[in-house]
């Protein structure tokens, strides 16, 4: 089941909301919330909003949970305290301009906005929010590739036409090693180190030019105006910014200023120390805000990944694979299988799991895409799609392991086991599972426009 249908089970139910409310609320019918509620379809990627929205209107605080349970993991170790639905529900202040704060990511047409604000969180939190020490561009810059590189590496995400910071990446010679593949680099310090080492001059001359100076010109709108600067085209914000932002640093308060007031010459900036204390002492809340405001501009630029949120943040790590091993382990012990890739006969106890659409697709280890298969074959599979050709032994395998536990399993045990077959497959009766045509017919309506879509991506087909 995807993060929508977990979060709107558990929330529809902890706030006794329910379907036919929520589908009154949205204007569209209550089916519809049936088979979202259910896992047996995913919204796409605007409905996601506009159900935050419809909860919103029904309970306020049902809402702020339900993007809690939407992001899942990506506020680990801090308090569950997300507010990103509304920018006006950001902690007011007496000291700093909240609303100036709220309209940071007014009109972006590239992630640069969302990576450059995430990444300045990342090391206020990481010096403990000490500011009399100033932030360079270059350790920005490689904090912000550092954090486009999952989702460009793993799951080839597009972060929208205008945008070059897939293409930085690219042409870096990145050696990522182990670590980081295990996700045990929670700091991203293998990755910040590994980006560093590269030649950055273009990146930081490409980024430095369009994010930094005007990031912080919701915070200096009047200024801007007085001194007759244009926030259009052309680059008359970038140079007036560091003189105006030097100017009015006490009095205005904007997030940050520069280490210098001709444009040419700033390599650095330094936060206010007003707006360090708001954000340390907000911090969840305002991590949780850009993440709500990340997660929507990049769902609008993939509206039909499946999975998304779990595709944008690095994971603290990845899921254990023993409940899915001792699965396929019982299956084996019970009935010979062979290797539906190359045909040798499978062990029990010398055996892979193999993802058949790519983990770095999918982002999830659910059993109906897990296949037992020899070990050198699935290292050199890797993420790459399988051939049509091995489709058919795919699902007859499938279906055998979905028989022999139906066999060996309890009644109830066994509901537990295939509900993800249910939900992903779209199929009405658990009893069809057992059914080896609709099972392939189930698969191939689910399998194939997702094998389009990953080609489409630019994940390596026909493996």
């Amino acid at each position: 089941m995807g993060k929508v249908g977990q979060a709107l089970q558990h929330v529809l139910s902890s706030y006794n909301i329910s379907q036919s409310q929520l589908a009154i609320q949205l204007g569209v019918a209550r089916p519809i919330i049936f088979r979202w509620f259910h896992g047996q379809i995913d919204p796409s990627a605007e409905r996601v909003t506009e159900i935050v929205q419809a909860i919103q209107a029904i309970d306020p605080e049902a809402s702020r949970e339900f993007v809690e349970c939407y992001l899942g993991h990506l506020t680990t170790n801090e308090p569950q305290q997300l507010m990103g639905i509304e920018s006006n529900q950001l902690p007011q202040s007496d000291q700093v301009d909240v609303v100036a704060l709220s309209r940071l990511f007014s009109d972006c047409t590239t992630s640069y906005k969302y990576l450059f604000f995430l990444s300045l969180l990342d090391i206020l939190k990481r010096r403990q929010f000490e500011v009399l020490s100033s932030i360079s561009f270059q350790e920005l810059i490689v904090e912000m590739l550092a954090n486009a590189w999952y989702p460009h590496t793993y799951f080839k995400l597009s972060f929208g036409t205008q945008d070059k910071i897939a293409q930085k990446l690219d042409s870096f010679n990145l050696d990522i090693t182990e670590p980081i593949l295990k996700f045990t680099d929670t700091d991203k310090k293998l990755l910040r180190t590994t980006i560093a080492s590269q030649n950055l001059s273009d990146s930081i001359s490409h980024l430095k030019r369009y994010v930094p100076f005007r990031l912080i010109a919701s915070f200096l709108d009047a200024e801007l105006k007085a001194h007759n600067v244009s926030k259009g085209r052309g680059n008359d914000l970038e140079k007036a910014m560091p003189a105006i932002a030097e100017k009015y640093f006490d009095v205005k308060k904007p997030l940050y200023k520069f280490d210098g007031t001709d444009y040419k010459d700033c390599q650095s900036l330094f936060i206010h120390p007003d707006w360090a204390t708001y954000l340390e002492k907000h911090y969840s809340i305002i991590r949780g805000w850009a993440y709500w405001e990340w997660v929507k501009y990049m769902q609008k630029r993939n509206p039909n990944t499946p999975n998304l949120v779990s595709k944008i943040f690095m994971p603290q790590q990845r899921g254990s694979l023993l409940p899915q091993t001792k699965y396929w382990k019982q299956i084996l012990d019970f009935q010979p299988v062979n290797c539906i890739y190359s045909g040798q006969p499978l062990d029990s106890k010398n055996m892979s799991l193999d993802h058949y659409l790519p983990w770095s697709f999918v982002a999830h280890d659910q059993l109906w895409n897990l296949i037992p298969t020899d070990p050198s074959v699935n290292s050199s599979k890797s993420n790459r799609l399988p051939s049509e050709k091995y489709f058919t032994d795919f699902v007859k395998l499938q279906h055998l392991g979905l028989k022999v536990s139906h066999e060996i399993m309890s009644h109830k045990k066994w509901l537990n086991i295939v509900e993800p077959y249910i939900s992903e497959l779209k199929m009405n009766n658990p009893e069809d599972l057992l059914d080896l045509d609709k099972l392939s017919k189930a698969y191939e309506l689910t399998i194939q426009p997702l094998i389009s879509l990953a080609t489409i991506q630019g994940f390596s087909p026909d493996w």
